[in-house]
C-alpha cells in the first residue's frame, strides 16, 4: 500500500524561508511523475512544482518561480519543496501528489485532477 506523509509546515515570517518534505513508503519514489499542489483557503487548488517520472527540469508557475525549489532524496525515497522568500500569498495547505507515468510536468501542474496518491497535507501560515 503506498502511503503519502508531508511534513515540515508551520508558521514563517514574511522574507524567510520553509522546506516541506513529503515520504513516500509502500513504493519506490522512481516509479511516479512528482508534484506540489497547494489550496490556499477559499482559492482554487494550484500546481507549485511539478516533475515527471525521468525527473526531468521541474515546472514552476510564475507565482512560485525563483522562490520555490524542487529537490529529491532517492535513498529516503523523499521529496522535498524549498520556499524561500516566502510570501503571505504562499499560505496554504501543502500536497505532495504522485503520478502515474508517463507525464509531463507542466501539464501535471496545471491539471490539478489525475494524480494516483497523495497526502493530508502540510499547513504553511505567513506572518506578515
Amino acid at each position: 500500500q503506498v502511503q503519502v506523509v508531508e511534513s515540515g509546515g508551520g508558521l514563517v515570517q514574511a522574507g524567510g524561508s520553509l522546506r516541506l518534505s513529503c515520504t513516500v513508503s509502500g513504493s519506490p519514489l522512481s516509479s511516479y511523475a512528482i508534484g506540489w499542489f497547494r489550496h490556499p483557503l477559499g482559492k482554487e487548488f494550484e500546481g507549485v512544482s511539478c516533475v515527471d517520472e525521468s525527473y526531468g527540469v521541474p515546472y514552476y508557475p510564475d507565482s512560485v518561480k525563483g522562490r520555490f525549489t524542487f529537490s529529491r532524496d532517492n535513498a529516503k525515497n523523499t521529496v522535498y519543496l524549498q520556499m524561500n522568500n516566502v510570501k503571505a500569498d504562499d499560505m496554504a495547505n501543502y500536497y505532495c501528489t504522485l503520478w502515474n507515468p508517463p507525464m509531463t510536468a507542466q501539464v501535471m501542474c496545471k491539471s490539478r485532477v489525475g494524480f494516483a496518491y497523495w497526502g493530508r497535507g502540510t499547513q504553511v501560515f505567513v506572518h506578515s
